[in-house]
This record gives C-alpha cells, sequence and structure tokens, in this order.
C-alpha cells in the first residue's frame, strides 16, 4: 500500500514582502479559489452559491409537505404525528450531511514553497555546453507501486509538488485533492477523501426522504379515495394539488439522487472515482486499489477521516528570506558549472581586474584605491593580489564591523 508522504507545513509561506501579511491567518492569505466563512472555519468551493438552490429544493417541497399533507395526515391516523416528526428529523439528518460535506476540507494537499530537488544529478559534459549553468527538469510523471502495480503519479506545476495517487488538481477550486473524486456543483464543493462519506450518505438520505414523500402523499390521496364520499383518482388529486406536485417533484428527483446513489455503491464496491471511472476506467487493466466489496465499503465508509492537513486558522509563519554571502574560491572549489567560472580562469591568467567580476565593481575600485593610495602595491607584488585583497577586506570588516568575506588565494 503506497503511504502518502508528509506534506511541509502548511502555515509556511513564501509572501511578497510589499505586502503585509504579519498577523494574518492562513486562510486570509489562501491561494486557492476557496470561499471562507466563520473566521475560517468552515472553507467552500469558489461556486458556493448554488449551495443556496440545493437548500431551496430540500427545504421547500419539505414545507410544502409538513403545511398541506402532513397536517391532515396527523389528522386522519392515530399517531400521525410520527409521520411530521420522521419528515422533519429526516430533513435535518440531510442538512447536516450536506453541510458537512460542503463546508470542510475535502482532502486539500498544502502547495510546496519551492519545487522539489531533482533527483538525478548532472554527471556528464554533454548536459551542458558554453560554461553556462544547464536548466534542470523535473520529469512529469513518476512511477510508484501500490499493491504490486505501478502507477503513473503526475507533477503539479500549479502546487509544485508530485501528486499522491489519487489525487488530482481541481481546475475550480485551484487545490490539489486528495483522492478526487469530482467537483460538486450542488454542495459547492471539491468532493475527496475526507468528505466523499459524508457526500455518500447525503445523497442516500436524500434519496430516502423523496421516497418516503412520495410514500406520504400517496397515503394522502388514498384518503380522500376512501373519504366519504369516495372519489376517484384524478378529483384525489384535485382535492390535494399539493400532494399531486409532490409525488411529481419527488419521482423525478429520485431518479437524480437514486441514480446518482446506485452509481456511487458501485464506484465503492469496486473501489474507483468518478475521476477514475471516467477518465481512467479499469476495464481492460486491473485495480490496484479493489480490495473486495465488502472491505471496499469498509475502507472507504467505515475507516475514519483523516485529519486535515491545512492550520487555516493558524498565523502565518514568513520564511526567512536566505542571505548568499559572496565568497572567492580557489579554482577547485568552485563547481565546475558555476556561473563565475570564467572569472575565476581570468584571475588565475593573471587578469586582476576580473576581482570586480566576483566581488562587485564598487568593492573593488574602493579597494584598489586605498591599495594605490597606502602603498600597497609593493604588497601586491611580494604577497600576490589576492592576499592584499583578503587582508585589506578583512581589515576593513574587522574595523567597520560589517560581515566578513572568507577568501581563499590560489593553491601554489
Amino acid at each position: 500500500m503506497y503511504i502518502t508522504p508528509s506534506p511541509q507545513l502548511s502555515n509556511s509561506f513564501h509572501a511578497d514582502p510589499s505586502k503585509n501579511v504579519a498577523g494574518k491567518r492562513i486562510y486570509q492569505v489562501w491561494r486557492g479559489s476557496n470561499r471562507f466563512f466563520c473566521g475560517g472555519r468552515l472553507i467552500f468551493g469558489p461556486d458556493v452559491r448554488s449551495l443556496l438552490v440545493t437548500l431551496v429544493l430540500i427545504i421547500g417541497p419539505v414545507s410544502v409537505f409538513c403545511v398541506f399533507v402532513g397536517r391532515h395526515l396527523w389528522r386522519d391516523y392515530d399517531g400521525g404525528i410520527v409521520i411530521m416528526i420522521v419528515a422533519v428529523l429526516h430533513t435535518f439528518v440531510v442538512l447536516v450531511l450536506l453541510l458537512l460535506t460542503s463546508g470542510r476540507d475535502p482532502g486539500i494537499i498544502p502547495r510546496n514553497a519551492h519545487p522539489p530537488e531533482p533527483e538525478d544529478e548532472i554527471n556528464s559534459p554533454s548536459d551542458w555546453s558554453g560554461g553556462q549553468t544547464p536548466k534542470l527538469k523535473l520529469p512529469r510523471t513518476k512511477d510508484v507501486v501500490v499493491n504490486g502495480v505501478t502507477v503513473k503519479i503526475k507533477y503539479c506545476d500549479t502546487c509544485m509538488l508530485y501528486r499522491p495517487p489519487r489525487c488530482s488538481h481541481c481546475s475550480i477550486c485551484n487545490n490539489c485533492v486528495e483522492r478526487f473524486d469530482h467537483h460538486c456543483p450542488w454542495v459547492g464543493q471539491c468532493i475527496g477523501r475526507r468528505n466523499y462519506p459524508y457526500f455518500f450518505l447525503f445523497v442516500f438520505s436524500t434519496t430516502l426522504l423523496c421516497f418516503f414523500v412520495f410514500a406520504m402523499c400517496v397515503l394522502r390521496i388514498k384518503k380522500l379515495m376512501e373519504g366519504d364520499p369516495p372519489h376517484t383518482v384524478w378529483k384525489a388529486l384535485q382535492r390535494s394539488p399539493a400532494s399531486a406536485f409532490l409525488m411529481a417533484y419527488a419521482f423525478l428527483a429520485t431518479w437524480f439522487v437514486g441514480g446518482l446513489t446506485m452509481f456511487h455503491m458501485y464506484l465503492i464496491g469496486t473501489n474507483q472515482t468518478t475521476y477514475e471511472n471516467f477518465r481512467y476506467r479499469y476495464d481492460n487493466k486491473a485495480n490496484p486499489y479493489n480490495e473486495g466489496v465488502f472491505r471496499n465499503f469498509k475502507l472507504v465508509l467505515c475507516n475514519g477521516i483523516p485529519p486535515s492537513k491545512n492550520k487555516f486558522r493558524s498565523k502565518v509563519q514568513l520564511e526567512a528570506p536566505s542571505i548568499s554571502v559572496p565568497t572567492v574560491q580557489s579554482r577547485e572549489s568552485v563547481d565546475i558549472l558555476s556561473p563565475n567560472r570564467k572569472a575565476i580562469d581570468e584571475i588565475e591568467m593573471g587578469d586582476k581586474s576580473a576581482w570586480s567580476t566576483l566581488v562587485g565593481a564598487e568593492a573593488y575600485q574602493d579597494l584598489h584605491a586605498r591599495n594605490s593610495t597606502n602603498g600597497a602595491g609593493n604588497k601586491i607584488l611580494k604577497h600576490g593580489y589576492e592576499d592584499a585583497f583578503a587582508e585589506a577586506l578583512g581589515g576593513e570588516g574587522s574595523r567597520g564591523g560589517g560581515l566578513r568575506v572568507p577568501v581563499a588565494g590560489p593553491n601554489r
């Protein structure tokens, strides 16, 4: 079984120094397209407004049922109050599952601050030419073994990481999501490892709610047909237009959410995701994640929800910028791919002005002027220009309290 490597800290950012992000929280400087509410406690996709449509489609029909159908069933049957209680509680469960699906981290993989280091080193001169540093390109894919089957993982340019198996980058939320299933516009969120069980339970419970409403409306029509005087089906539907509307609505909704429930039961039984089923298909090749129907259901629905890899409410921790210290090194200690190789060669050939390339023109001119004024020319002839440079620069650093630059003279 492939184990997802531990990500880098998600509260460390490379921020633009010109932008003041000190004291802000992660969700306030989040690079994805997500929308945050309640101080970063709830995270939604950028299309969170579509969630309002889903709420209306659920709460609206249930409200019509309670007012125009359930009220009569409560009066016509002994214990009819149970019908109202079941309808309200069932709707409440559906709404809670909807919130758990749409308002939580679906399994976002934290972005890297830098691209990963290339694994293969350049060992042959054929990899570079002209003394210029070659451009190291990361391979677009890598091979990993999952349950004895080789699986390719891809590199994500946006998140600067190799996606774990079954992970994909959502173009809508602009995040890499672990065990990515799909982006659902009805809940306004990606469906991934951390909210897929809630999504399935939401769809399944909504299907049961449709069955319940349809059955109770049929019971209401049946009661009208058996009344005094009795009515035909058509007359009963005219007497209770709300029942006719809800029966038609529940019938159409059952085809949608019921079909979705059956499809995801198939996916869980074969341990696939919607993305894998539409994109890759395991018809002609082995599915490395399939461990049998019962174990697949246990892994997907009963294996627990892993903790989020992101701490959205944590304070931003800016990484300290790295300070590069210029050093003058011998020919042997300079990497063969160094951009200063030409300057090193010129120094060894006796061109003293090449020092300006390594230490900067301003520092070189200041040193040359002080040597000329103080009669340091004899010292140059006696000890070499490099020793005079090291002594003068070292003395300047000790007197002024500045940064001492280590200098190594050429091998003699």
